[in-house]
């Protein structure tokens, strides 16, 4: 089972959350990193998912054109 963690970018939605997940990449010839972002949106069965909240999600099977992942659970903040 796939794990992402992201930032919950949208909640406007019933059952369901916009998670947004930042990597870099290497650019091939010049071998500089830069930022990528990718949306995903998130079945939240609850609608627990809190506006700017680091979440986790997993990925399941096709809920709907667009949902392939669920939410697992807020990320508790290292200390």
């Amino acid at each position: 089972m796939r794990t992402i963690t992201g930032i919950v970018t949208g909640t406007k939605m019933q059952k369901t959350a916009i998670i947004t997940v930042h990597s870099y990449r290497t650019h091939p010839k010049y071998k500089k990193q830069y930022r990528v972002s990718s949306k995903f949106y998130a079945h939240d069965e609850e609608g627990k998912a809190v506006l700017g909240e680091t979440v986790t999600i997993y990925e399941t099977k096709p809920t709907s054109k667009l949902k392939r992942w669920s939410l697992v659970a807020p990320v508790t903040p290292k200390k």
